[in-house]
């Protein structure tokens, strides 16, 4: 037998997993595949962090670090439905669940003191964050949009919002005393181990971080915010949407960033209640309410807190006196200041300018919007993109063509300050990074509570996300643009080596650029908009925002992607798309019995590893699984069977009923092996003879409550009945 591990997860894509899971399964099996899980689940990574709390019973081991290890292994082939990256809030929140669960979990240390508090602070920051992807990630990233998903767009466009040329909508960044504009960039010439030290301004050495192992030719930037010009800049901006008559938006990135961003974050809700923290600020500090944790977070202690009305009347008079807020639920209140995780810059952007510049506001009405950025890394990209709005109006689905990406993210390339180089300073004085022989090779002059990170790219990802470049834009004749600016400290040392290991490849009759992203961004939209192609070829966070920017923009979400990521060693990992609406399908579902959730980036992920598979173990079967779930998949979207917008209308699990039915028709009707054919036959014709009693099944269960067990540990009982309702399905699923 073959193997596929498929990740367990979180939310939607976790209780989708419950309905799907035993149909790709069964099917798998009459080919000699087989499928093992791993928990990689919010619930189940902080578990795997306290064994020794833990009885022998609530013991996991740890899923993560094994896949890790798989992922270098040549023989590894992984499915990896999107996880919860956990900001402070969210991780608390799981905690919380499973203590009263009965797990024995301490709480998470807030300023740990002791040695005890410090190392369960330690574990649980090793479990928040986007702690999941640099583990698994031992390859580039190769994403795109199926071929089936941009003909359905184009026959069933989806709604874009009416851009004006006068549209106040803009995007303010700082573009001094940011990230981008203090960033030094060090290749080191060999192997070495590196430290981090702040040095007071009374001479006093910190050691911030004492081990960094670097390899020959591995790129080391570090930066730094400066809070003081950031407060400066945030004032202005509140200000400036107050006048412009826009709503204020911040749009950061509070999980993967998740030690600069929350902290970020926690000045843009100081900044618009500055009057509130300028009266409440030591009430609000001594009950332990940091802006950092939102709004939600702050209302709800505030319960508790001797004058707590008060100072809430206080936040409230604030919100109707300043400028009108974009909202993430303006039925219930929910503002973008009300969780640091609700407001993610890569789908918050793209989903912005989809809707013609426009954000919810209080009154649940569209409006135009200032959305603040503060680092000016790539605020440009999405300005350019919302001045080629304004020039000429909103995209076509029904023509445009598409920008596919190459990413550089294998081995941990980071680009954006990792979580164990990244600090918010006590004192001011200076951050340097020492060789081991006592050299000096980076250094920033800081003050007290600035923010400063560092990052690492090791040399051989950078020469196989070239080649993946150089390979994919001539399988597909497409221009490939590498997205990277030589006024960046990082950038002009990448595009050295981008020119370098250009050199190693055939590439004539190519067209490979290098363009900074704003530029980039304009040159890939004026292509689009030709229905031409143009390959994105960016770093880590660039690949997180093209490859939600783009396809929002061209087929309506990102969930929908195609994502092989060519492992180094030699295996597969295939991802499934976007996770960030996630929570709102878990909540109606919860509420209403309706899961929107579309496992369609599911069924693109399952095919291409069945094809990795095949051609990796020489299984036919395998192949025939590949081409007949390919074949299956444009026949689910012709006939438009992802779930609907609305009660009465099939959802995900009515989306898996016909993935079902159309795939064991492709395998019945395949001439390649008459075993298989003849297996699904009657599957096939069952299932077509009971559509319509299955279908009325799967919708009597909508509009009333249910019970899963849990929102971040779901109960396996409780959310498998819940996904699984239809009685008819079931026999026919697993009496196959």
């Amino acid at each position: 037998m073959s193997t596929i591990i498929y990740t367990h997860t979180d939310e939607a894509p976790l209780l989708a997993t419950y309905s799907l899971l035993p149909i790709i399964e069964a099917y798998a099996k009459k080919a000699g595949v087989e499928f093992e899980t791993r928990d990689i689940s919010l619930a189940g990574r902080i578990i795997a962090q306290f064994p020794e709390r833990l009885t022998e019973e609530q013991r996991t081991g740890d899923a993560l670090s094994e896949l890790g290890d798989l992922a270098n292994d040549p023989a590894a082939n992984i499915i990896k439905l999107p996880n919860i990256s956990a900001s402070s809030p969210q991780l608390k929140a799981a905690i919380a669940e499973l203590q009263a669960a009965g797990f024995d979990l301490p709480d998470l240390p807030e300023d740990p003191q002791t040695e005890d508090e410090r190392d369960i602070a330690a574990r649980y920051d090793r479990v928040k964050g986007s702690a999941v992807n640099p583990v698994l990630r031992q390859g580039n990233s190769d994403r795109r949009a199926p071929g089936a998903v941009k003909s359905y767009a184009k026959a069933h466009p989806h709604r874009m919002g009416e851009w004006s040329a006068d549209s106040r909508t803009r995007v303010a960044t700082m573009g001094s005393d940011d990230f981008f504009s203090n960033e030094k960039s060090y290749v080191s010439p060999a192997a070495d181990t590196l430290r981090i030290e702040h040095v007071a301004e009374d001479g006093t050495v910190t050691v911030l971080k004492d081990t960094l192992p670097v390899l020959a030719g591995e790129v080391i930037d570090a930066t730094y915010m400066n809070v003081a010009a950031l407060d400066a800049f945030l004032a202005e901006q509140v200000k400036a949407a107050k006048a412009d008559g826009v709503l204020f938006s911040a749009h950061l990135k509070a999980t993967m960033m998740k030690v600069s961003d929350p902290i970020l974050f926690g000045h843009v809700v100081e900044a618009y209640f500055a009057p509130v923290f300028a009266e409440h600020g030591e009430a609000l500090a001594a009950a332990g309410l940091r802006a950092r944790d939102g709004l939600g977070t702050i209302f709800a202690g505030l319960e508790g807190v001797q004058g707590g009305a008060e100072i809430r009347a206080a936040f409230e008079a604030r919100m109707s006196d300043g400028p009108e807020l974009a909202m993430v639920n303006s039925d219930k209140g929910i503002t973008g200041l009300h969780v640091p995780s609700d407001v993610i810059i890569d789908a918050s952007m793209p989903a912005m300018i989809r809707g013609g510049g426009k954000m919810w506001g209080p009154d649940g009405n569209e409006a135009e919007t200032l959305a603040v950025i503060p680092d000016s890394s790539y605020a440009g990209v999405y300005q350019a993109a919302i001045d080629d709005c304004k020039a000429n109006g909103a995209l076509d689905p029904t023509t445009m063509g598409t920008v596919p990406n190459v990413g550089l993210m294998a081995q941990k390339a980071e680009e954006y300050g990792s979580h164990d180089k990244t600090f918010e300073l006590a004192s001011a004085g200076t951050v340097r990074i020492v060789t081991a022989t006592g050299d000096v090779v980076i250094s920033h002059e800081v003050a007290a509570g600035d923010v400063w990170r560092a990052c690492q790219t090791k040399d051989a990802p950078i020469r196989d996300w070239v080649k993946l470049a150089v390979t994919r834009a001539r399988l597909s004749n497409t221009p490939a643009v590498f997205w990277l600016d030589e006024n960046r400290a990082h950038d002009a040392n990448l595009i050295a080596k981008v020119n370098e290991y250009l050199i190693e490849h055939d590439t004539d009759g190519l067209d490979i650029r290098i363009m900074a992203p704003a530029e980039a961004t304009t040159f890939s939209l004026e292509r689009i908009r030709q229905g031409l192609d143009t390959i994105s070829v960016t770093g880590n966070v660039l690949r997180d925002y093209n490859t939600d920017l783009f396809p929002i923009l061209e087929v309506g979400t990102s969930a929908k992607m195609l994502s092989i990521v060519p492992l180094m060693a030699g295996g597969g990992l295939f991802e499934t798309g976007a996770g960030g609406s996630a929570p709102k399908h878990v909540q109606q579902l919860v509420e209403q019995g309706y899961l929107r959730w579309d496992s369609l980036g599911e069924f693109f992920a399952l095919a291409a590893s069945f094809e990795h598979l095949a051609q990796s173990t020489d299984n036919a079967k395998a192949q025939i699984l590949a081409d007949t779930l390919d074949a299956a998949t444009a026949s689910f979207l012709e006939n438009d069977r992802s779930p609907g917008r609305r009660l009465g209308t099939i959802d995900n699990r009515g989306s898996h009923f016909y993935l079902a039915l159309y795939w064991a028709q492709e395998l019945a009707k395949q001439t390649g092996d008459a075993e298989l054919a003849a297996a699904f036959a009657p599957l096939a014709e069952s299932l077509a003879a009971n559509e319509q009693t299955i279908v009325d099944e799967l919708l009597e269960v909508q509009g009333r409550p249910s019970d899963i067990g849990g929102y971040y540990r779901p109960d396996d009982a409780k959310a498998a009945a819940v996904m699984r309702p239809s009685a008819t399905l079931n026999a026919a699923i697993d009496g196959f």
